[in-house]
């Protein structure tokens, strides 16, 4: 009989092995990086190679496939939001430092070490992006599309989680649903009020600058 439950990791590849080309297109096809966070990206890439490590010490071998690709995909979005927009030496050092205790972790302590800081690693890595898109006036650079693969993925990890009663994959699908939704709320009111085409406001110039250092 088939475990379809079980078979929720094969599901969430489907909606994380593309989840960051419609980011990346956006980002090409526009140059648009309103909103969007490169601190995010490189926290997102980190993160998931923390996770495949995770995954192949708890032997979910049908994980691998989603967090190869989420790391790979992330990266190449970090580098290019990089090339347009560098970070201050505050959240560069910040990401530094969480990559190597991570790596630390998972050196010292194996997967349960490294379970346990990966339960609070995907709020630590949207903050930037949802400061970001709230601090940015009209964040117009922000793709809807790898926001909504997000939440099919993320869907699917809290359903597998609630499997296997592994708590770190249920506190990611819960963590990465709220986020997911706080996002796509965000876009949708961005499309629906947009500022007019000759509004000059300073003070939102100002805004959208601060939270483009910040993050």
């Amino acid at each position: 009989m088939i475990d379809l439950l079980g078979a929720a990791p094969i599901v969430a590849a489907g909606f994380a092995v593309p989840q960051f080309l419609p980011q990346i297109r956006k980002l090409l096809t526009t140059r648009d990086t309103a909103g969007v966070s490169p601190s995010w990206a490189a926290l997102t890439s980190v993160n998931n190679a923390a996770w495949l490590a995770y995954f192949i010490m708890s032997r979910y071998w049908t994980a691998l496939i989603p967090s190869t690709s989420a790391t790979l995909l992330a990266g190449t979005l970090a580098v290019l939001l990089l090339r347009r927009r560098r970070p201050g030496p505050r959240p560069t050092a910040l990401i530094a430092a969480w990559a190597i205790t991570l790596a630390a972790a998972g050196a010292a302590a194996g997967r349960p070490g490294l379970g346990a800081l990966l339960t609070a690693a995907f709020l630590l890595q949207v903050m930037p992006s949802l400061w970001t898109a709230y601090r940015t006036p009209q964040p117009t650079g922000i793709s809807a599309g790898t926001w909504l693969l997000i939440l099919g993925e993320l869907t699917c990890w809290l359903t597998f989680g609630l499997h296997t009663a592994d708590p770190r994959l249920i506190t990611l699908g819960t963590s990465g649903i709220i986020v997911s939704t706080l996002m796509l709320a965000r876009i949708h009111r961005t499309a629906r009020d947009p500022l007019p085409a000759n509004s000059w406001q300073p003070l939102a110039h100002h805004k959208r600058a601060q939270a483009s250092r910040d993050a």
